[in-house]
């Protein structure tokens, strides 16, 4: 992608009346190039079993193109149609607790062949509608796709399946899962259990990754049939979403990002968050380090907020902001959704650019000016000397064998390290385990919780500490392996920190010491009782009981953090820590609510992006250039070196 991308989703199927014109004629004043279509209305691309009518996505497609916007079609196979629910009700997904009734969308079975049948139908039919004409350039693929907890006889059977390619003899499964316990050894295939009646953790776990790798399958399935019809200069792309916290949070449990990513050519991601004086751009950063990093490469924004929910209104030069550092991200494009409020129906007020009034409003006025000003930008390309590595397995094994706080996860802890780090003005990249390859690039890896790990993944850690590289892990690391059998090893694992423990609690009134701290910090959700055997301690726990172990341990570039603490005490321990491995510079001066980012535009030249998430102005200095500036509130300046 060599130009930005910046517009919405619309949909005439929608509107109270035909204003496809006026309506293209404003987006395109705005200074936006592209629209996102069909993705939700496969009941008017199929309003009877067999009979179509592509009128909308036409009429949308050659509307766009008279006013020089491109469009990126998506298929519509995330909401299905009432037809089909009535006469197939059984693709209606069995999610263990009883089975979906049709009203919602995403509530079908995506591994049914009755649903597959149709659905193929209607993404072929849908391309060879569409996909010749000029001004489409993309494809994306259903909408936030998940397995959406289906479980019923067809899914069972699939992964009893999975178990027997995964296991081979059933007795490796029961001395993987330790069916032993409580009676469960199963003696023949046939004979395994439903999974939704388990208990063993190492069960569930397994088919939790099973259905993670549904969301794979069909997502591939959907690629495969779009590139029949696909040019060359057309892509693929998907827009992931991320746990959802009432906005975009973390981690998504019922997706694996980094193998789903392998269908599609270019990422895409939907980034939700708070906003007023509850904007802070964490989860901005933390999705575009997230969707840059599938790939190493520029993403889209597929969807963002305009207005968004009722509290979510931004302020005046919110917009702007949020663009910006989406932009700064590496994001290759933004769009909003969506265009028009909608009068009806489950998002009547989650509001779009325009009101209800469908008139030219605050938003829209500050949209065009992003508009005009981002037409001269290209995207950013980023290169981070910090990774946080990721796992999909770790969370779903402290989801199964939780913190003895059920609300506080692994999403929780994950994002404890990245916010710190964000506010710091730590640029970070997103890893998966299977980015073994790549941690050698990085001169700080970061590894909250990683619960559940093969041995390979411990032994490259290890690896890449040995090298000199700087490894800080969080609490609660290597304990298990990929089926959540606890290791019977000392802990921790790898052996580079040069520690172990064999207890751990939740703390209470359990305050901490060391000389990096001027004031009272304590211990919170979870401690383990460090005694070093090559390291030295950091931090240890001030506490009766507790005072002879060790909470922080270094050894040589290898650091063990043992317990919870405030993040304003991670951060004093972080600091010193890329201190000494040479990752604290001038930037670094600068903390929230100023925060820089920093990529190579598409002419190779250093762009740096510096944002104020408050409402008050700042005085900054630009330390690429030295001048001083003011940042208004929530302002944002960028420089290019050598563009004066």
């Amino acid at each position: 992608m060599d130009k930005l991308l910046y517009g919405v989703a619309y949909y005439t199927e929608y509107l109270p009346y035909n204003r496809l014109e006026k309506d293209m004629a404003m987006i395109k004043a705005a200074g936006m190039n592209v629209i996102r279509i069909a993705e939700s209305t496969w009941s008017s691309h199929e309003p009877s079993e067999g009979i179509f009518d592509f009128t909308h996505v036409t009429q949308v497609i050659e509307a766009a193109a008279r006013e020089g916007l491109d469009v990126i079609i998506g298929t519509p196979t995330y909401a299905i149609p009432p037809w089909m629910a009535a006469k197939h009700p059984e693709i209606i997904a069995d999610t263990g607790q009883g089975r979906e009734k049709y009203g919602r969308r995403q509530n079908m079975d995506i591994t049914s062949p009755i649903y597959l049948f149709y659905a193929q139908r209607v993404i072929r039919k849908l391309m060879e509608a569409s996909l010749h004409y000029p001004n489409v350039i993309g494809v994306q693929l259903d909408n936030e796709t998940k397995h959406y907890g289906t479980c019923g006889p067809n899914v069972q059977r699939m992964f009893v399946r999975h178990l027997r390619e995964t296991f081979g003899q059933i007795d490796k499964m029961n001395e993987a899962f330790g069916f032993n316990y409580w009676s469960n050894r199963v003696d023949a295939w046939e004979n395994v259990p439903d999974v939704t009646g388990a208990v063993n953790g190492s069960f569930r776990a397994e088919f939790e990754k099973f259905r993670r790798n549904l969301v794979t399958e069909f997502l591939t399935w959907q690629s495969k049939i779009v590139k029949e019809y696909l040019r060359k200069d057309q892509f693929i792309t998907h827009n992931f979403d991320y746990e959802w916290r009432d906005h975009s949070f973390g981690l998504q449990p019922d997706v694996n990002h980094k193998h789903a990513a392998n269908a599609i050519s270019l990422t895409g991601s939907d980034i939700y968050h708070p906003s007023q004086s509850k904007l802070t751009g964490t989860e901005i950063a933390f999705c575009g380090a997230t969707a840059y990093g599938l790939k190493e490469s520029n993403y889209l924004v597929l969807e963002t907020e305009a207005q968004g929910l009722i509290e979510w209104l931004p302020y005046p030069g919110q917009l702007r902001l949020q663009a910006y550092s989406h932009l700064a991200s590496g994001a290759c494009g933004v769009m909003y959704w969506h265009w028009h409020s909608i009068h009806h129906s489950q998002e009547t007020y989650w509001k779009g650019v325009l009101s209800h009034d469908l008139e030219p409003n605050a938003i829209y006025r500050e949209a065009c000016n992003i508009g005009k000003e981002i037409a001269a930008l290209g995207p950013i390309r980023k290169k981070n000397d910090v990774a946080i590595l990721v796992s999909n397995e770790s969370l779903n094994g402290i989801k199964i064998f939780h913190f003895p706080d059920r609300s506080f996860e692994y999403n929780d802890v994950l994002r404890w390290f990245h916010d710190a780090l964000f506010e710091m003005n730590i640029e970070i990249d997103i890893i998966f385990p299977e980015d073994v390859a790549r941690f050698s690039q990085y001169k700080m890896l970061v590894v909250p919780a990683l619960y559940s790990a093969p041995d390979s993944l411990l032994e490259a850690l290890e690896t890449y500490a040995n090298n000199g590289g700087y490894l800080i892990a969080g609490y609660r690391s290597g304990f298990s392996n990929e089926f959540l059998q606890v290791r019977h090893t000392i802990q921790p694992t790898p052996g580079c920190f040069g520690v172990e423990y064999d207890l751990f609690t939740k703390p209470v009134d359990v305050a901490l010491k060391s000389n990096l701290f001027k004031e009272p910090r304590f211990a919170s959700h979870w401690m383990e009782m460090l005694r070093p055997t090559t390291a030295e301690a950091l931090v240890t726990y001030d506490h009766p009981a507790w005072g002879q172990y060790a909470a922080v341990t270094k050894n040589k570039t290898a650091v063990y953090i043992g317990c919870h603490m405030e993040k304003d005490a991670l951060k004093i321990l972080l600091k010193s820590l890329l201190e000494e491995a040479g990752l604290w510079t001038k930037i670094q001066q600068a903390q929230f609510p100023i925060i820089i980012k920093s990529g190579l535009d598409v002419n190779g030249r250093p762009t740096h992006f510096y944002m104020n998430y408050s409402g008050a102005s700042r005085k900054q200095e630009i330390y690429h250039t030295g001048e001083i500036v003011d940042l208004p509130p929530w302002g944002v300046s960028v420089f290019t070196e050598n563009s004066h």
